[in-house]
């Protein structure tokens, strides 16, 4: 499968945000704190249960280990058995900006630096103001963790990633990278490995 086209993480500073929980789906998303950062707890109340983690039966033929995910859907499945998977919500990109192919999980990040791309500079001057990188934290658009994908050792610049943008889960206005609630890519970041292959499904 081929790469379709370049993307990065979201379309503009105007997006940036936070996440926040209780308990809902399998998993908690209470408070978390990690040195100097602390995640809050995220009210999932009035979050629709289908985008929140939980375990599911699944019908692919994806190898346990594998990430799947169909952004048509809007979620993202972590295959752990024959028949069974851990599913997330997503925000994916927006009409323009999808992206499908086939990568492999080359990087982990814990709080990484954000640094906009020229594209993403042009498509929204604000951004400029980050050229030299803003730091790890909670108001980093990458949010809590970033996966970065590479295909053939060399990285695609396409991420699966936190958001300080919860609301954005389940919707369609990313500039092409996967994005999940923060406490949804630390759960994900703790089960997958660097080589773990990533599947981004067309549609």
């Amino acid at each position: 499968m081929k790469l379709s086209r370049r993307f990065f993480v979201l379309a503009a500073p105007a997006v940036l945000t936070a996440c926040t929980t209780a308990g809902g789906g399998m998993g908690s998303y209470g408070t978390v704190s990690e040195g100097r950062v602390t995640l809050p707890a995220m009210d999932t109340s009035g979050v629709n249960p289908r985008w929140l983690r939980q375990t599911v039966a699944y019908s692919g033929s994806e190898a346990p280990g594998t990430v799947v995910v169909r952004p048509s859907e809007r979620h993202l499945y972590f295959i752990t058995g024959r028949g069974t998977a851990i599913r997330y919500g997503v925000g994916v990109g927006r009409q323009g900006a999808l992206w499908h192919g086939r990568a492999a999980i080359g990087r982990k990040g814990s709080w990484p630096n954000w640094t906009p791309t020229a594209n993403m500079i042009r498509y929204d001057p604000r951004n400029a103001r980050y050229a030299g990188g803003m730091p790890g934290g909670i108001n980093n658009p990458l949010g809590a963790r970033a996966l970065y994908l590479h295909r053939g050792g060399r990285d695609t610049m396409y991420r699966l990633h936190g958001t300080n943008v919860p609301s954005s889960i389940g919707t369609a206005v990313s500039s092409g990278c996967i994005r999940l609630f923060n406490h949804d890519i630390i759960d994900l970041h703790d089960r997958v490995r660097i080589g773990t292959p990533v599947v981004v499904l067309a549609g």
